[in-house]
């Protein structure tokens, strides 16, 4: 749901942002140890660490960013991620997840 928090997983809260165009983002809050389940979608993705660690995986392969540091998701590459401490990310997607803005 745009501009409103959201539980989007057990120890996962989200906030959707208004899109632009083509372009969105959405803030992303993580307890520690809470998992963002592997997923893919035919979107880019860049994700932003606004504070905590993180270790991605993506395709199998493992990243681990902090804040201050960016992950570039590719289109339909399996990607999730575990919150290696409390922690948030800012995310976004080119094109316009329908399914996160209704």
């Amino acid at each position: 749901m745009v501009g409103q928090w959201e539980q989007a997983e057990p120890g996962v809260r989200r906030k959707v942002f208004p899109p632009g165009a083509t372009l969105m983002m959405m803030e992303v809050h993580f307890e520690k140890g809470a998992e963002g389940y592997e997923h893919s979608h035919p979107h880019e993705q860049f994700t932003y660490c606004l504070k905590g660690s993180f270790q991605f995986t993506i395709e199998g392969q493992k990243h681990v960013i902090s804040a201050g540091e960016t992950l570039h998701i590719p289109s339909n590459k399996k990607h999730g991620a575990v919150a290696l401490e409390e922690g948030a990310l800012l995310d976004t997607f080119t094109p316009l997840r329908e399914d996160l803005i209704g």
